[in-house]
């Protein structure tokens, strides 16, 4: 067995297990696989391997590559939207998120926390002027790291926070990038008081998030919307206006939640 497989793997060793893992493969740095690292991933022959992903190719999950190895297929992103739907998160809060990327002339995120994970839902974009920013829908954010991350911890139980930033990797983004646990606890602790997140160069040393939370009809942050700038054309007095139109949006966002819901 190669290398490369997982000490557990061969506790799981069904078929969905080897497709999920022909799957997950699949990275920012990864987009298309070949069979060979198909077959090396799962430490099977290579003829074992097709198979494999052949099966994945006639159900749509992967599609062959222009250049040749395999690559997601739109099966895909079918799922991805209809996992989106089901949160119902985007249809409610994208007018808002668009009204206010406008109104700042900024990108306006929606993230929300999957146990460990900080994930983008979606974005709006300001026609002219908003900075580009890497955070496509999808995309996974640190814990130690950006305005939206602080608020999806701050409002959780502090014990559960505690231990959710014990056991993460906290890496150092820039110089700005808290790592230390205690004084990330206190930083969460402040935000909480203030409602709001502001971060400068935490994560990006020329970008600042100022993030605040969306609340369902029990009142729990079940989301952050937050806005990505350019650190340096936001002054204090624009950081205080923008931050208040972010806790107005996330306010927006939560009653049309809850009417929803309702």
């Amino acid at each position: 067995m190669s290398g490369s497989t997982s000490p557990s793997y061969r506790e799981r060793n069904s078929t969905a297990d080897r497709a999920l893992d022909i799957l997950l493969m699949f990275t920012d740095a990864q987009l298309v696989v070949s069979g060979a690292a198909v077959a090396e991933r799962l430490g099977v022959a290579r003829s074992t391997a097709y198979r494999y992903v052949q099966s994945l190719v006639s159900s749509r999950f992967l599609e062959e590559a222009p250049g040749g190895g395999f690559r997601l297929g739109l099966r895909v992103l079918e799922i991805a939207r209809l996992a989106r739907r089901s949160y119902g998160l985007s249809e409610v809060a994208l007018p808002a998120m668009a009204a206010l990327a406008e109104d700042v002339h900024e990108t306006v995120l929606l993230t929300r926390r999957t146990g460990e994970l900080v994930v983008c839902v979606d974005r709006a974009e300001a026609g002219t002027g908003a900075v580009r920013i890497s955070y496509e829908r999808g995309s996974t954010l640190p814990l130690n790291a950006g305005a939206a991350a602080f608020v999806l911890l701050a409002w959780i139980p502090a014990e559960e926070a505690r231990r959710l930033l014990e056991a993460a990797d906290l890496h150092r983004f820039t110089p700005a990038t808290l790592t230390d646990v205690d004084t990330l606890m206190k930083r969460l602790g402040h935000i909480q008081r203030a409602g709001y997140s502001v971060t400068r160069g935490e994560l990006d040393p020329d970008v600042m998030g100022i993030a605040a939370p969306v609340r369902d009809e029990h009142q729990q942050v079940v989301a952050a919307v937050s806005v990505a700038a350019l650190a340096s054309r936001v002054f204090p007095e624009a950081e205080a206006e923008i931050a208040q139109k972010v806790r107005e949006t996330a306010q927006e966002i939560s009653d049309r939640l809850i009417t929803v819901g309702g």
